[in-house]
């Protein structure tokens, strides 16, 4: 062994990288992390890939149908907090709008 090595020309990474799959870091809620652990491990195989499936699963869905009305509306009821949705706007702020305008 030297003493010392030289890594100033070194590469970070994989040795021997893989192709057409990224390594990436997300948050899974504990539950659904769960149910997808539970099912591979009774269906014998990994619950990455698994995940993955799923996820390719619904690609494939959401590219067929369009994006319609009464879908976007349960996106913004799903994803605005209650209480963004509860308030109003005051009639000054409208009339203001409407003269600088």
């Amino acid at each position: 062994m030297r003493t010392e090595y030289d890594f100033s020309k070194a590469k970070r990474g994989a040795l021997l990288p893989t192709k057409g799959k990224t390594r990436i870091t997300i948050y899974i809620d504990d539950a659904i992390l769960e149910k997808f652990r539970s099912r591979a491990e009774k269906a014998g195989g990994g619950y990455q890939p698994m995940i993955n499936e799923a996820l390719k699963a619904y690609l494939a869905e959401t590219d067929e149908r369009p994006l319609t009305e009464s879908m976007l509306r349960r996106v913004i009821r799903e994803e605005l907090p209650r209480s963004a949705r509860l308030t109003k706007r005051s009639g000054a702020r409208s009339k203001t709008r409407n003269v600088e305008r």
